[in-house]
């Protein structure tokens, strides 16, 4: 089916279709071999209906949240990192991608899905997020979930981003546009029309490092000044070069980069704990 046709169909019946369309990844992504003695060295549970993975001895955990069609193995080079400087790298397989059933779940499944591992593992250390993952985490932690600080790598900002890619790729008009996001509304959220805001990235009392490439075919690059003006002095900027959206997740300067702004927050918050220690101690000599 020519799927520009969509454009010639009645608003209701165009939208369905559309919807139908946009929430199935179609294509579950595999474990590659190159992430294999990673993927099985995990401890692995179910949760609620999805797989979870857990790496380390418990201590010191991250959280690692993955995109669209991806799975939490894609972060194995970030995970022999993190194992490497003892932390415990948490993570899951979203429903509908990876190892967990489906269907996919909205932003709020996804928040659901992450309280509960900071309630199992948590608080943590950091999150480290990728692609779509990047507003699940953020609305995460804005909404209560601890996290240290975040990294956000090739990450959207918008909610609506998601229905204007994907009508722009398949070359769908401003009808179909609507129409679709009337059905997302319905179908995820009740009916509420404030989604669009709502589910956007807006400021959260958390550092943040935004890591973006100039060559990124997924993501639009112009999506990170977004993320850093939403958290403003709070966030910082990592421009990379010719990685694209995928190869982004491998390369060794992104993942010291990304690991190091994690410990520099480990470093700052036992700074405060041991001026904190020394402060009470002091109290106590005076009482």
């Amino acid at each position: 089916m020519n799927l520009k046709m969509l454009n010639l169909l009645p608003s209701s019946i165009a939208g369905r279709i559309a919807f139908e369309l946009w929430q199935r990844p179609f294509k579950r992504g595999q474990v590659r071999d190159t992430e294999r003695k990673i993927h099985e060295a995990a401890k692995v549970e179910i949760v609620d209906g999805v797989v979870t993975y857990a790496w380390g001895d418990g201590r010191r955990p991250v959280l690692l949240v993955h995109g669209w069609r991806s799975r939490a193995s894609r972060f194995h080079a970030f995970i022999t990192r993190l194992l490497d400087l003892g932390y415990s790298p948490i993570s899951y397989d979203a429903p509908g991608h990876g190892d967990s059933p489906g269907p996919v779940a909205s932003i709020l499944g996804h928040q659901r899905i992450i309280q509960g591992l900071e309630q199992r593992h948590g608080p943590f250390e950091g999150v480290i997020a990728h692609s779509l993952g990047v507003p699940f985490a953020l609305y995460s932690v804005r909404e209560g979930v601890a996290a240290g600080r975040v990294v956000a790598i090739s990450g959207l900002a918008e909610f609506d981003y998601l229905v204007n890619a994907f009508c722009r790729a398949l070359g769908l008009g401003a009808k179909v546009n609507r129409a679709l996001r009337r059905s997302i509304e319905r179908g995820y959220f009740g009916g509420d029309d404030q989604i669009w805001t709502k589910y956007s990235v807006s400021a959260g009392e958390v550092d943040l490092l935004v890591i973006h490439n100039d060559e990124d075919d997924v993501v639009d690059p112009t999506q990170a000044p977004v993320l850093l003006a939403a958290y403003g002095p709070r966030a910082h900027f990592l421009q990379t070069y010719g990685l694209g959206h995928r190869r982004i997740m491998i390369d060794p300067a992104v993942i010291t980069e990304a690991v190091a702004f994690l410990q520099e927050g480990d470093r700052l918050r036992e700074g405060d704990r041991l001026r904190d220690s020394d402060v009470a101690e002091r109290l106590d000599l005076g009482a």
